[in-house]
């Protein structure tokens, strides 16, 4: 209930300041013109005088006497109409440029042109504008401000144009040929108008000329000055936080960051990647539209050779640094960046032997580093944490001792994964690709896998025996070596632990048949020896060459034989 009541006093005081001026004529007043909540004593023959408006009204109204004058509708409201009947009066006032393109409005509003009356108030404003507000950038600049509430008469007497051809040119200059301290002062200036017209600006600064460096520089300074809540700094420190569900929170900063986006120069590297970082940020926090953010991911993809982890670590929590945001803007980043430079044909079908870019191996480390940073938060699930590190192709990490720490890290952060859990941690890692410090301490670690750490060790045995190097070269030779030793291992364990399982079957067997079974079988066994013993003897006396030459019944089975040594046969003509 303060506000209205300082508006009322405000318009209180307007009005004994009025009735001061128009007393002093010492003829009584005639008509009284309400503008808004402000009401004016006024003589109508001095309105008349000046303005068309009130003569056309006269004329044409169906009243005998005309009492009482409606202007809410005038441009500027109140204090703009009080400064028009000071001048149909004749009193003077000040003419500035924060009320000039009001009182141009009001006088195309009340038909007080040079049309009516020599010298009327648009005349008057006319010639102040010219010789005075739109000589100098910063007057031309707080003239364009003053319409954005004066629309669309301040376009119908192109004084919005006017402003935005002076503003154009002027800051052009400034970018190209600096007059005062610091250079980009002039952005400063800009920084204070309302989104459209700030965007008109730059789009006739770009038909003027100026490069994506210049644009890109205004924009900055904008933003930063219009979402200085929101983008404070590229350090992602601020104690804002996104726990809000209201849909309606941030709608001014929402609309505001996704017109700032669509000004953006085409330019892709014209931005500094920590303010692109930040843009995204502060989208995700507002809830911007799929369409600003992916133009966003795509413009840092492009650049990402050149991101630090700071930066990813800016757009992955919230303001209070607390929690991780959702990771999906990062997976498509990174995604967007392998999938340029697959398309620009400098690698191919992921072959471990090729040759990748010095970006792609910088993002490599980049990537290692930030998955790092963010293992040791609860929230971050092995499928998000794996689908990070595969992302990047195998190939482009020369060593694998980043992605293990980042690896190690998570396993402690997560101790109560199972053995599945921490090989399927571990399956994007190549232990084959590790540092010998790195196998050193893989072997040693009791947080990996047993498979891992076979694995390290297996591999600095082989090099042992063979004298290898600890050189990517080296471990390149040997990996078929390695990975079928290493299957052939496997698979002797499983028969291995299948030869045990039936001995221990077997046994079972043995003790379930008991003693009655044992001695069956030993009765059975004793009659068919004595059996078979019987025939032979019966059929020995039956050999035809017993105790002769050929007689083999004698030759004990331990005894050795050649029996490869071909027989010697006579070739004679008998």
């Amino acid at each position: 209930m303060a506000t209205p009541v300082r508006s009322n006093s405000r318009l209180s005081l307007a009005m004994e300041r009025t009735d001061q001026w128009i007393f002093s004529q010492d003829i009584p007043t005639d008509v009284v013109v309400v503008v808004c909540e402000a009401r004016f004593s006024l003589h109508l023959f001095m309105l008349v005088a000046k303005s068309n408006y009130f003569r056309k009204l006269i004329l044409e109204s169906k009243e005998p006497v005309l009492t009482k004058i409606d202007l809410s509708g005038i441009p500027g409201g109140p204090q703009i109409f009080e400064k028009a009947a000071k001048f149909c009066y004749g009193v003077n006032f000040e003419i500035t440029v924060h009320n000039v393109a009001a009182l141009r409005c009001a006088a195309e509003y009340l038909q007080m042109t040079d049309l009516y009356c020599d010298n009327n108030l648009a005349g008057r404003t006319e010639d102040f504008l010219a010789q005075v507000a739109l000589s100098s950038l910063s007057g031309a600049i707080v003239v364009l401000k003053s319409c954005q509430d004066l629309l669309p008469l301040a376009e119908d007497v192109k004084i919005v144009q006017r402003c935005v051809d002076v503003v154009s040119l002027k800051a052009c200059n400034e970018a190209n040929f600096p007059s005062r301290t610091p250079p980009n002062w002039w952005t400063e200036e800009l920084s204070i108008l309302d989104i459209e017209f700030f965007g008109i600006i730059l789009s006739r600064m770009k038909k003027r000329g100026s490069n994506a460096l210049t644009l890109a520089s205004a924009l900055i300074t904008y933003t930063e000055r219009n979402l200085r809540d929101l983008v404070r700094d590229q350090s992602g420190k601020c104690t804002k936080s996104s726990d809000s569900d209201d849909p309606g929170l941030y709608a001014r900063e929402r609309e505001l960051l996704q017109s700032i986006v669509s000004h953006l120069p085409s330019e892709k590297a014209a931005f500094p990647i920590n303010f692109l970082c930040c843009l995204l940020r502060t989208a995700i926090f507002v809830r911007a539209s799929n369409s600003c953010k992916n133009e966003l991911e795509k413009r840092i993809s492009v650049m990402l050779e050149h991101v630090t982890v700071d930066d990813l670590l800016v757009m992955s929590f919230t303001y209070d640094g607390e929690r991780l945001f959702d990771l999906d803007s990062v997976r498509k980043i990174i995604s967007g960046f392998v999938e340029k430079e697959k398309s620009m044909g400098v690698f191919g079908g992921g072959d471990f032997k090729e040759s990748y870019p010095v970006a792609m191996h910088k993002v490599a480390k980049t990537v290692d580093s930030y998955l790092g940073e963010i293992a040791t938060y609860p929230e971050l699930t092995i499928s998000k944490f794996n689908g990070i590190a595969l992302l990047v192709p195998k190939g482009a990490r020369k060593f694998d001792d980043d992605l293990y720490r980042a690896i190690d890290i998570f396993l402690k952060a997560h101790p109560n994964l199972d053995e599945i859990e921490r090989e399927k941690v571990c399956s994007v890692m190549d232990p084959l690709k590790l540092t010998y410090e790195a196998r050193l301490h893989a072997s040693q670690n009791k947080r990996l896998p047993v498979q891992i750490v076979l694995h390290a060790l297996y591999y600095d045995q082989l090099k042992l025996r063979s004298g290898a190097d600890d050189q990517p070269a080296a471990a390149a030779a040997t990996r078929s070596q390695l990975q079928s030793d290493v299957s052939l291992v496997r698979e002797n364990e499983a028969l291995r632990s299948e030869l045990v399982k039936m001995k221990l079957y077997v046994s079972d067997m043995q003790k379930n048949q008991g003693s009655s079974t044992k001695g069956a079988s030993t009765t059975s066994g004793s009659r068919k020896h004595s059996f078979f013993s019987s025939m032979s003897k019966k059929l020995g006396k039956l050999n035809p060459f017993k105790h002769g030459s050929k007689d083999t019944f004698h030759i004990d089975d331990n005894i050795g034989v050649d029996i490869t040594k071909p027989r010697r046969r006579r070739f004679s003509i008998s």
